[in-house]
This record gives structure tokens, C-alpha cells and sequence, in this order.
């Protein structure tokens, strides 16, 4: 029975759905990512559609309805999309008017959100197995930075672009069978990383309409709704479009390299054994991110028992090591 694994780390919640052994859906959520679908906040009108948040920050967020408001209104408003990071851009937060006598709240968090599903909540001990690390989170974490996820018969190459998320599927072999792994493989990443918005799936080319209709089924079958597509073309090209309201975990490790690698960091470190000072070294950019959170510091010291030193070296790649 699926059941999700929950870790609340220092500088990083996560969850990962895991059944059989393995990871079939990940989260992760961090105070960098801004404010929460559902939280309700005071707000101060900014420019026509806009507002500044009464939060850490003041991150503007888009308002609709403002027509009529003069500007430095003050309002309730409701998140209903978060802030999003894109290659080269960043999206502000979505927000609506919130109704009348809204109480001011923080939105459900990761915790919440996993414990309104069917599946069972585990939460983690530091001091207990790693049944993340087990179930295969740093080997995810990894595939999720190098956009590269072999599949049987072939890989997938994921590019997450401004226009949309980019899933080119590559192998050699007989090229409906080739298409019909690497719709089963997207769509498991799609899942996986809750991925929303524009999605274009590239598969080979299919020379009959019955293959290509065979394709569209399966992705009908395992892709949950609601969504919307378009039929494969002539060019084995496919767009699927799902709801989203808050940043993918591939946009979160790939738009925040500094963040994940620090939160990597930060999990190893908790379950590190030995005694003396425990040393975190990283390349300058995580070691100074971590540095600056003393209060990530303090944590990881109290979990540990031990002094934590960080130590910068820029010839240290990805995340660095815990010693």
C-alpha cells in the first residue's frame, strides 16, 4: 500500500509518496517559495492588478477586481497561485479578494496538504532509517537535475522552458512500442513532479493514425484529470495542459540549485554519526546560504549534538559533504 514519507527537515520540508519501494510522487516546500495557495493575507494596493503582501518580503502579488480602488487601499486577499521561477524570469503570486470577514491565515502546508490524501502519513525520525534516501530521493534528485530519466528501451530528456515543459523521448526500437514506454515514463514524471501547466511531449514518429490514437488512449488512461490535450500530430508532437498553483519539484531543483543543494546538505548532515565538530563543506554560494540562516545552524547542532563549522571550498561540487 502507498504510503507518504514525511521529513520535516531543516530550511526544507518534503514527502514522497512511496509504494512498493519506490518514489511515485515527491514535494518539497520551502519559505523561499512565498506564500501558499489558500493563505489569506493583508495587502496594500501597489498599482492597478497589483499588491504588496503583508509578508517577508513584501512580494508583490497579481489582483483582479481592483478596478474603482485608489491606490495604497488596503485589502484581504486570497493566494490562489504561488510565485513561480522560469528560466530567466520570475512570475508573481496570483491573488483574488478574499470574501468578507476572511480570518487571516497561512494556507495549508505540506503536512496538511498529504494528510487530505487517501494514503497514510510516516513521519521520519532523523535518528531512524532513511526510507527517503532508500525509496530513491537523492537518485531523483539527481535525474530531476540533469533532465535525463532512463526508462526500459530508451530515456526521456526534460527542458523546463518558459512556454511550457519540454519532454523529448529518445531510444531505438520498433516506434510504437518506443512511444508507448516513454508516454508511460512522462506521465510518471509528470506525477511524480506534480507538474503543471504546459507540457509538450515529443515522441517518435508514428506513421498511422491508429498508432498515434493508441498513444493519445494511454496517456488518457494514466495521466489523472483534470487536464486537457491535444491529439498526437503528424509530427508526434502532443500538449497537455494541467491546472497548476504552485511550483513543480522540477522547478524548485532546477530554478534553486543554491537551496537544493543546501537542503541536501543539511538532510545528510542530520543523520551524520561520529562526535567533535561537525563540518559542512559546500561551494561558497551554499556554504554562504546556509551561513546566513543561523537558525538552520542552531537546528542542525541541536539534532546532532554537536558544533557545526561551515567551510566554504569552490572545489567542492553539487552539494558538498557533511564530515
Amino acid at each position: 500500500m502507498a504510503e507518504w514519507l514525511y521529513d520535516a527537515g531543516i530550511g526544507e520540508t518534503r514527502a514522497a509518496l512511496a509504494e512498493d519501494g519506490r518514489i511515485i510522487e515527491a514535494r518539497i516546500e520551502r519559505a523561499s517559495d512565498g506564500p501558499r495557495v489558500g493563505a489569506v493575507l493583508a495587502a496594500r494596493l501597489v498599482e492597478p492588478g497589483k499588491v504588496a503582501l503583508d509578508a517577508p518580503g513584501e512580494p508583490i502579488a497579481t489582483l483582479s477586481g481592483t478596478r474603482g480602488l485608489s491606490l495604497g487601499s488596503r485589502l484581504i486577499v486570497e493566494i490562489t497561485r504561488m510565485a513561480l521561477r522560469e528560466r530567466g524570469r520570475a512570475k508573481p503570486a496570483r491573488a483574488r479578494l478574499a470574501g468578507e470577514g476572511a480570518a487571516l491565515t497561512d494556507g495549508p502546508d505540506l503536512r496538511a496538504r498529504i494528510a487530505a490524501t487517501d494514503a497514510p502519513v510516516v513521519e521520519l525520525s532523523p535518528n531512524g532509517p532513511d526510507r527517503l534516501e532508500a525509496a530513491g530521493w537523492s537518485d531523483l534528485i539527481e535525474r530531476i537535475r540533469e533532465g535525463h530519466w532512463p526508462f526500459a528501451g530508451g530515456a526521456l530528456w526534460i527542458d523546463p522552458t518558459p512556454a511550457m515543459l519540454l519532454i523529448d523521448i529518445d531510444g531505438e526500437g520498433d516506434p510504437l512500442d518506443l512511444a508507448k514506454a516513454g508516454a508511460a515514463a512522462a506521465i510518471e514524471v509528470v506525477r511524480c513532479c506534480d507538474v503543471g501547466g504546459a507540457i509538450g511531449i515529443d515522441f517518435p514518429s508514428l506513421a498511422g493514425r491508429a498508432e498515434r490514437q493508441a498513444v493519445d488512449a494511454l496517456v488518457d488512461a494514466l495521466l489523472p484529470q483534470p487536464f486537457e490535450r491535444t491529439a498526437t500530430n503528424g509530427f508526434g508532437f502532443m500538449q497537455i495542459v494541467r491546472r497548476r498553483s504552485r511550483p513543480s519539484l522540477i522547478e524548485q531543483v532546477r530554478f534553486d540549485a543554491v537551496a537544493t543543494d543546501a537542503a541536501e546538505l543539511l538532510r545528510h548532515a542530520g543523520r551524520a554519526v561520529g562526535t567533535g565538530t561537525l563540518q559542512l563543506v559546500a561551494r561558497p554560494a551554499v556554504a554562504d546560504h546556509i551561513a546566513a540562516r543561523r537558525d538552520w545552524v542552531d537546528a542542525l547542532q541541536a539534532r546532532v549534538g554537536r558544533r557545526v563549522e561551515i567551510v566554504a571550498d569552490a572545489q567542492v561540487k553539487g552539494a558538498g559533504h557533511a564530515q
